[in-house]
């Protein structure tokens, strides 16, 4: 797949990996967009990076996805490829009851949800182009969980399944689906700061977004990056076991 003259969609892309996945594309020559729930991070973005595009939205809404989906349909005809970066994390603590399950509910509608509705919001769209695609922002979290963040990975869990599902069920259609399966990044994914000694298992946003350029350019639909690739292995050798 060529990685330029795509007219790209990126949530989450104010800030952390969005942020430097439209980097990377506008730099192959692209046109990007991006959107996000804060409006200081887009325009910083929209400093940094002149020709993009932004739009203030809150993906935890059905109406603010529909609405983003009606906007970027007709503001760029020629939009061709999704990018479902956008993610929260929170920790949840099961033994608390039900005092976790707002943050839970609005962690599940944006990292999960949101993708699903997109996707099918803007499928219709991209078929219709020479050359589309829907990149999916999975996590090594997917293949093997963290418990302080469980709905976090039950939630990149799903984005792994819902990625296998859908390149299966658009199979006849020139849209490819890619995940992405990234490392701890040194994001404000969480809210808080990494530990040092978190660095031996991450990798930078602006690594992880050259490595969805390539994933894109060499067709590789299924890519887990960094140290997240050993989790993604260990995973596929447990499941082999059991299946022998």
């Amino acid at each position: 797949m060529k990685t330029s003259g795509h007219t790209v969609l990126i949530t989450g892309g104010g800030t952390g990996i969005g942020l430097a996945i439209a980097e990377e594309l506008s730099l192959q020559g692209n046109t990007v967009i991006i959107c996000g729930r804060r409006r200081a991070p887009l325009v910083a973005a929209k400093n940094r990076l002149p020709n993009l595009h932004y739009r203030v939205c809150d993906l935890s809404k059905p109406k603010a996805r529909l609405a983003l989906a009606q906007w970027a349909t007709s503001q760029f005809r020629q939009l061709d490829l999704l990018v479902n970066n956008a993610g929260v994390q929170r920790a949840v603590d099961f033994l608390k009851g039900d005092r976790d399950l707002e943050a839970a509910d609005e962690e599940i509608a944006i990292n999960l949800v949101a993708p699903i509705h997109l996707s099918a919001l803007l499928i219709p769209r991209l078929r219709r182009q020479r050359e589309p695609a829907i990149v999916n922002i999975s996590s090594g979290l997917a293949f093997t969980p963290l418990s302080t963040v469980p709905v976090y990975c039950a939630t990149k869990a799903g984005i792994h399944s819902l990625s296998l599902t859908m390149r299966f069920q658009l199979r006849e259609t020139p849209i490819r689906v890619f995940e992405i399966a990234p490392p701890i990044v040194q994001t404000g994914l969480s809210g808080q700061r990494r530990r040092p000694e978190d660095g031996e298992h991450s990798m930078s946003a602006t690594d992880v977004a050259r490595g969805v350029v390539r994933a894109l350019r060499n067709d590789r639909y299924e890519v887990a990056l960094g140290p997240a690739a050993g989790l993604h292995k260990r995973r596929e050798a447990l499941f082999a076991a059991i299946n022998d």
